[in-house]
This record gives C-alpha cells, sequence and structure tokens, in this order.
C-alpha cells in the first residue's frame, strides 16, 4: 500500500477500525461454590450476627473485581413463611430460609449471577422458589435454574450472556436430561455471545472428591454423569461450565478450549453445614476468555470456613493445590498447566 493512502481519513478509519474488531478482550468470570447466609428456620440461632456483613467482608473486593461473579444459592430467601419441606429422616433434614435483609450482603458484595438450581431450593415450596427470584431480581441479580425460570438472558458492559442452571431436583431443570439441556444450551448460543452452564450434581462429601466419568449414586438418588453433561452443553455451545453439589472441591477440565470445573465447593456457608476437612476449603476462580468464548487463562484464590462458617482467605492454599492434584489425577490429558501464585493457563 502507498504511503500516501494512508493519509486517506476514510482509509485510516477503516484500519483503525479493524484493528480494533481483531484485538483479543479478555472477559474476566469468577465462579464461587455454595453460599447459605444462614436462616431462621427451625430457630433464629441459626443466624450470624451482624445481620451477616462479615461472612463475606474479607473477600468482597475479590468477587468484585471481575466483569462477571457468580454463584450457587443454597436455599431460599424468605422472611417467614412458606411450606417446610418434609424429611423422611428429620435428623438429616436440613432446610434454609434465609431473610432479605441478610441476603442484601449477595449483591453489596458483588455478586451478578446465582444458580438456584439445587436440592434446597424447594425448601419452602412455592412461596419460597417465588420470593428468592423476586428478590433477587429486585437486586439486579440474574438467575436460573428453576422450572419457571429455567435460563437468563442479559447484558453486561456490550456483552451479551446466556445462562442456564440444571439439577437432578424437583423443580429444577434436569441434569439428566442431556438432550434437553443440549436443546436449552442452543437456544441461548443463538442469542448470546457467551453462554454460561452451571449445573449441581455429582455425589457428596470428601468420598467423592473425584470425578468418575459415570452416573453418580447418592442416598439412592441418580445425581447425574457430570461428565458427560458438561461435554454435551459445550457441544452445543456453552462457554464455561460451573459445577457445585457435592460439597468438596472437584478437578477442572479444558475442553474443546472450554473451562469446567466439576465442583467450587462450599464457599460462603453458616450454621448448617458441615465444614471439617476438605468442606471447609473453596476456590474462588477468576476465568478469563476471549469474546468467542476460548479459554484465556484463570487465578484462583484459596479460601477457608473456620467455626460456623463465613468466608476468609487460606495462607496455605489448599483450594489451589487440590485443583492441581485433583486435576492431574482425572484428567491427566487436559491441557492445563498449574503455575505460581494460583495462576492456571493453557499448554
Amino acid at each position: 500500500m502507498q504511503p500516501s493512502l494512508l493519509k486517506t481519513p476514510w482509509l485510516s478509519a477503516l484500519l483503525s477500525a479493524c484493528l480494533l474488531s481483531t484485538s483479543v478482550h479478555a472477559i474476566s468470570i469468577i465462579g464461587v461454590g455454595d453460599i447459605m447466609l444462614g436462616a431462621n428456620y427451625p430457630s433464629s440461632d441459626y443466624l450470624p450476627p451482624d445481620e451477616g456483613k462479615h461472612l463475606l467482608s474479607s473477600v468482597s473486593p475479590i468477587l468484585r473485581g471481575a466483569d462477571l461473579t457468580f454463584g450457587n444459592l443454597e436455599g431460599t430467601i424468605l422472611n417467614s413463611g412458606g411450606q417446610a419441606k418434609q424429611c423422611g429422616d428429620p435428623s438429616k433434614c436440613y432446610v434454609f430460609r434465609t431473610p432479605e435483609k441478610y441476603a442484601l450482603q449477595l449483591k453489596t458484595t458483588g455478586f451478578d449471577l446465582l444458580s438456584v438450581a439445587n436440592n434446597h431450593a424447594g425448601d419452602f415450596g412455592d412461596t419460597g422458589r417465588k420470593s428468592t427470584l423476586a428478590f433477587l431480581k429486585q437486586q439486579g441479580i440474574q438467575a436460573a435454574g428453576q422450572s419457571i425460570q429455567p435460563t437468563a438472558v442479559f447484558s453486561k458492559e456490550g456483552i451479551k450472556y446466556g445462562f442456564a442452571a440444571f439439577a437432578p431436583n424437583m423443580g429444577t431443570v434436569d441434569l439428566r436430561d442431556v438432550k434437553k439441556a443440549q436443546q436449552i444450551v442452543r437456544g441461548l448460543a443463538q442469542q448470546s455471545d457467551i453462554v454460561i452452564v452451571s449445573f449441581h450434581g455429582g455425589a457428596e462429601g470428601a468420598q467423592h472428591q473425584h470425578v468418575t466419568r459415570k452416573s453418580e449414586q447418592f442416598y439412592g438418588e441418580n445425581r447425574g454423569n457430570v461428565y458427560e453433561f458438561a461435554h454435551a452443553v459445550i457441544d452445543a455451545g456453552a462457554d464455561l461450565v460451573f459445577g457445585h453439589g457435592p460439597h468438596v472441591t472437584r478437578a477442572l477440565e479444558l475442553y474443546k478450549n472450554r473451562f469446567i470445573a466439576y465442583s467450587l465447593g462450599n464457599f460462603c456457608t453458616y450454621g448448617r453445614f458441615n465444614l471439617k476437612g476438605a468442606n471447609g476449603i473453596a476456590p474462588i476462580i477468576k476465568v478469563e476468555i476471549d469474546k468467542q468464548g476460548n479459554f484465556s487463562s484463570a487465578e484462583v484464590t484459596s479460601t477457608q470456613q473456620l467455626g460456623k462458617g463465613g468466608t476468609s482467605l487460606d495462607p496455605k492454599n489448599r483450594a489451589f493445590e487440590t485443583l492441581r492434584q485433583l486435576t492431574q489425577a482425572d484428567f491427566p490429558e487436559t491441557p492445563l498447566v498449574f503455575g505460581k501464585n494460583g495462576l492456571i493457563s493453557p499448554k
């Protein structure tokens, strides 16, 4: 091209536009695991002091440091009333009803997106489901995963996101119906720049920390084949998959250059959760992808829960080390490199 042509205003503008369109813009998305900020049922003794303001205070600057922040909301947001779930074994019956003033911490600490697809979403029946969704909408927090609200499509900072959440529980979008899940994801991919999928599945506890690549049974219930599910939704157009349900950290995988976290553990749970050992540590994973959904990098901040619960930084960095060990054990073929200071990059 002749140098004189570069001085032509319209051509110069065109070249600038082309360079801008081909530049890589990183989108940062944070994913965390289970959240339950206290319950007033069966007693207000299960509520934290100071309306729960301390529960996330040490990590809120991190949560606010991404384009989008996601978590899994266990239980319902409801001040009172509703029909409490009945259990066959009362000693193993946990139902969660978080008052609205406690749930306000979700907004103030930076959450943009929540899954409401899990075994506690129906703890207080339709009253609890509707109250939860109405509260989150009022706070400007996107949510999905209920039969009455299976997906969410929204825009933030010029990016259009599609979100779907799945679980093997009544009133949620069924994790085990893989073909239906793919249909939902394809629909979101047609109208969104980035598609995020969340699932609540797999057996629970430290003895079930490995991804088996098979259907998992727990307490006589089919909790789904999370490996098959994650791959299927990516085949259908998902760009990022966040898992939860086992209450412990599980491995990571890169499939078709899309990032999968198979379980993000107990992130901030107060009063009625087992937080011993592996159940008390969890990662904050900040994933960077491009506008086409391709994985660029991830950064892990390790957290811990002490006493009755509430999130604090873990100086031992145990969640990151757990992710490293489990990923190497369960997915030795996956092209992820675990570096220093919590950094993960593609090979």
